[in-house]
């Protein structure tokens, strides 16, 4: 999946992302509205994590998810 697929429907894929990091609240979610490096944040400061490991968290997710958003595959 391309980021900018992602971007530009955001809000679908947020059930996905907080399966993913359980930590993120539904306000982190709409503070990051799709752009990566904030996606890349949010899972650094709530889970911990180094910038580069948050960074492959978020690429591996990317690459897990289909081309249609949770709930619609």
């Amino acid at each position: 999946m391309k980021w900018d697929q992602i971007t530009g429907q955001w809000h679908p894929w947020v059930s996905g992302a907080t399966s993913t990091w359980a930590k993120l609240t539904d306000d982190d979610l709409k503070q990051v509205a799709g752009k990566k490096a904030q996606l890349v944040g949010k899972p650094q400061a709530g889970h911990g994590l180094l910038r580069d490991k948050a960074e492959r968290q978020v690429d591996a997710w990317t690459a897990q998810i289909r081309s249609e958003p949770q709930g619609k595959v």
